[in-house]
């Protein structure tokens, strides 16, 4: 019973970050920009970082309402897609949240068609105290090259 109560209120509560996570990127973004940015292939585009942040699901939330946003240090096409190296850039430097956001961007950006994978600089790594450094490096599920 108790298993049962646990996985309504998780799922009660997951649907609740959902709608709150897609109000503050309505409120935040141009919603038909962002739905013509997604249409776009992104080898069409000069400049990805807009059309990557319209691809990004609850995460993006968080990097628009704490003033963050992602960089793109390097962008390699191959036959499997896009290979990015990305670094988070404004507040989410060193914040306490970054593995959860590295990871939501990671996950959110693979799951594009066109992007084969997705890894982080390491100089974000600098950012972080010893003790934050080595908590994404053990629980961030992302790479830093």
């Amino acid at each position: 019973m108790n298993d049962e109560i646990l996985e309504r209120y998780r799922l009660e509560a997951a649907a609740a970050m959902a709608d709150e996570a897609e109000r503050r990127i309505a409120e935040t973004s141009d919603v038909v920009e962002d739905e013509r940015l997604r249409n776009m292939s992104l080898h069409d585009l000069e400049d990805i970082v807009p059309a990557l942040l319209a691809r990004l699901g609850q995460v993006r939330a968080a990097l628009d309402g704490h003033g963050g946003g992602i960089a793109v240090v390097e962008a390699n096409t191959s036959d499997d897609g896009l290979d990015l190296v990305l670094d988070l850039t404004g507040a989410c430097l060193s914040c306490g949240a970054a593995p959860g956001t590295l990871q939501g961007v990671r996950s959110d950006l693979e799951a594009d068609a066109e992007i084969a994978r997705v890894r982080f600089s390491s100089s974000l790594l600098d950012t972080f105290d010893d003790l934050g450094r080595e908590f994404v490096l053990a629980h961030g599920n992302v790479e830093f090259v």
